[in-house]
């Protein structure tokens, strides 16, 4: 049984509706997060379900010898006992996993670790069951009124919107064959093998790397890649050592450093294209220049919000779980660690960013996604708790709304979205970006602010799509950024 299908059914009304159990309940702290629950029904409970059951069953039932109704109580317990043990079970699971979570205020996390078919209905006595459950954590909340908070503000200038317009025109240039070495923005193809001593961990046959500052993989980054292939040409090999993350797949190799013996196949410089009306119609059917500009402008005003956003989050974070010192058990940041990637993906989906933004920082969360998951977990409860507290909650007009946006940057129809969010299990994850995000609303509402100025990241880092280790813990549930349609992103900043 699921705690959705527990928490279906209602509390008992003791003037209107079912009469409720007298359950003996022993609840046991096993930790910050987790309960052992022990439930006891007892007989009288049990006889009465019996009889409600057998009473449902009998204007239906058919026996050989009595027309339908007409057969005698006793016989139809004897003949349906079967399949009314597992009605009055079922029943009484039912009503009891929901009676508890109502009676000792749990706050489920994850759904009830119960074994239905281990619980058994006895023919004399109570019925016992036990569960396991993950709960919100116990804790006094936070002062969240008056914070003070900093904020960056710009003007988005003809000068950002000209160098995103030239970022995203680099989308559209043509890598052409190079006989020289590589410089800052062109590609090389190279063979690459990671090492820990004479053991392979990986190979990537063909990896298209554009040369920047630093090259970052799924579990691993490497400073100094642009002045390491500096002097490369066809033939060439590098090797060097590149440092694992703490949290990458492999335990033995968490923290080592391993060697990367780079061969270069093939370099490439970047040839810009011309703005003509063709190349106009293909980035998204603009008339000019200037129409494609004003794209580029919305654009970066919307990923400025973002920034925006993820600064004073942070800064709301950091003030409401400074006293935040329990801990969470590695098994719950695991399985939400999943959640907190494709969070942060819907994130900046919605707000605008190109694939290579998002691979970016998607490689960055990857590398330290165990202690971010753990920030942002007891984020998530403080945030829950005050939205509880105010009566905050997700009306279907807010899904309406996050869905139209992450539909706008992806060149998708509002349906096609929802359709994919709802078939990979993320309309949970949009529901808590809704709550949290009115509810950091409600706290900067009662904030003091000062404007920080802002600069535009230029992007240091080339991300690919390769694990050093092999694999990434759920690499296989990782969502993919799809490559959205050309007009829904005519900027490229980060």
């Amino acid at each position: 049984m699921s705690a959705s299908d527990a928490s279906a059914v209602a509390t008992p009304d003791a003037t209107e509706g079912p009469k409720p159990l007298s359950l003996d309940v022993a609840v046991e702290n096993v930790s910050t997060c987790q309960r052992r629950v022990k439930v006891t029904i007892p007989r009288g409970d049990i006889d009465r379900y019996r009889d409600e059951a057998i009473g449902d069953l009998m204007p239906t039932a058919l026996l050989p010898g009595f027309r339908p109704g007409r057969a005698p109580r006793r016989l139809v317990s004897s003949r349906f006992k079967s399949e009314l043990s597992d009605q009055i079970r079922s029943k009484l699971l039912t009503d009891a996993m929901s009676q508890v979570s109502e009676q000792q205020k749990l706050s489920p996390i994850s759904e009830p670790d119960l074994d239905v078919n281990a619980v058994l209905l006895p023919d004399e006595g109570p019925m016992t069951f036990e569960f396991s459950i993950e709960v919100r954590p116990e804790f006094d909340l936070p002062q969240w009124k008056g914070l003070a908070i900093s904020r960056p503000a710009r003007d988005i200038t003809d000068a950002d919107v000209d160098e995103a317009l030239a970022g995203h025109l680099r989308e559209r240039a043509r890598f052409v064959p190079h006989d020289g070495s590589p410089a800052a923005g062109d590609l090389i193809v190279a063979k690459l093998v990671f090492k820990d001593g004479d053991r392979v961990l990986s190979e990537a046959d063909e990896a298209e790397i554009i040369v920047r500052d630093r090259l970052s993989f799924a579990d691993a980054e490497l400073p100094g890649f642009a002045k390491l292939v500096a002097k490369a040409k066809p033939g060439t090999n590098v090797t060097t050592t590149v440092k694992v993350s703490d949290e990458a797949a492999l335990d033995d190799v968490r923290g080592k450093d391993v060697t990367m013996e780079l061969t270069v196949l093939d370099v490439k410089r970047l040839e810009l294209p011309e703005m003509t009306p063709t190349l106009l119609e293909e980035l998204g059917g603009f008339d000019s220049a200037e129409a494609l500009k004003d794209a580029v402008r919305k654009q970066l005003e919307g990923q400025l919000e973002w920034h925006r956003r993820r600064q004073v989050r942070q800064q709301v974070a950091s003030a409401l779980t400074s006293s935040a010192s329990w801990d969470l058990p590695p098994s719950l940041l695991r399985r939400q660690a999943q959640r907190e990637l494709e969070r942060a993906i819907l994130e900046l989906r919605r707000s605008g960013f190109d694939d290579d933004s998002i691979r970016r920082h998607v490689n960055e969360l990857r590398q330290s996604v165990m202690a971010s998951t753990g920030r942002a977990l007891k984020e998530h409860f403080i945030l829950e708790r005050i939205a509880e507290d105010e009566g905050i909650a997700d009306t279907a007009a807010d899904y309406d709304e996050e869905i139209r946006a992450v539909a706008a940057q992806s060149g998708e129809s509002p349906r096609r979205v929802r359709a994919s969010l709802e078939r990979r299990g993320l309309m949970d994850v949009l529901r808590n970006q809704i709550i949290e995000r009115k509810t950091i609303d409600l706290i900067t509402s009662h904030a003091s602010f000062k404007d920080t100025p802002f600069e535009f990241s230029r992007p240091d880092a080339e991300a690919i799509d390769h694990a050093v280790c092999g694999m990434v813990v759920g690499e296989e549930e990782i969502p993919v950024a799809t490559q959205p349609e050309p007009a829904a992103r005519p900027g490229q900043r980060s």
